[in-house]
């Protein structure tokens, strides 16, 4: 990223005058900034450029970064924009709007799905099998009561995570074998059947979902990483459907 940003900074004027030089025709400011870095820039493919109201500033986003730019492109800077009266941090909760997916978009009967105590919570988590974050992980989350898990098969680790994975999956008891093997090392037998894994790496694909464990919360929030039984309580209070 930092390589990236001293190789914009030194083109930023480069930029501005091969804006100035093309015809820019009925284009609008933001299709003129996406072109123009994706032609300088080669293998950078830019998402999408929105104007905001922010100083005449731009918002570049690439993969799951936002860079910010002036219309002109003589300045291009990466970092956080606070909003000064709220000390609201505008470009994370932006990052994580981006991120989001909506819970009505997951296929939940391709995931393993675990109930605990009354089940009004609910969680969904892109796992693999041999991810020691993961296991980390399961091992806190196993301390949250009255939650429902549904639990993505996602082996992007190795084939061996993704023989574990369909083990899980056409075991008779899903959730009870995905919970041994992550707390105590137990691999069930294997077994042959349909398994959705390969549709759920699709889907992880298609969101993004580049690590594991990923988190997805009742109101789309995407969280990364593994985290401790006392973020996740207080991340489940805040994200109500």
């Amino acid at each position: 990223m930092l390589k990236r940003l001293a190789v914009l900074a030194l083109l930023a004027p480069i930029l501005a005058l091969a804006q100035a030089a093309e015809p820019a025709g009925k284009l609008t400011s933001e299709a003129i900034i996406k072109r123009t870095l994706e032609s300088r820039m080669g293998g950078i493919k830019v998402d999408a450029v929105a104007k905001t109201p922010y100083f005449g500033l731009y918002e570049v986003r690439m993969d799951n970064e936002i860079l910010y730019t002036d219309e002109k492109m003589n300045y291009i800077f990466s970092g956080n924009i606070i909003d000064g009266k709220s000390m609201q941090n505008i470009t994370e909760k932006r990052l994580r709007d981006l991120s989001s997916i909506k819970w009505e978009n997951l296929p939940l009967d391709a995931a393993v799905k675990t109930v605990r105590g009354n089940g009004k919570r609910t969680l969904a988590v892109f796992s693999d099998p041999n991810c020691p974050y993961c296991k980390r992980f399961e091992k806190d989350l196993a301390n949250v009561d009255d939650i429902t898990i549904y639990t993505f098969l996602y082996p992007i680790l190795s084939q061996d995570s993704h023989e574990k994975a369909k083990a899980v999956w056409c075991s008779a008891d899903k959730s009870k074998a995905w919970s041994a093997l992550m707390l105590s090392g137990t691999v069930p037998t294997a077994a042959r059947c349909d398994t959705p894994i390969e549709n759920n790496l699709a889907l992880g694909r298609k969101y993004r979902v580049n690590g594991t464990p990923t988190l997805v919360f009742a109101n789309g929030e995407r969280v990364p990483g593994a985290i401790a039984a006392e973020q996740i309580e207080k991340l489940l209070a805040q994200n109500v459907k």
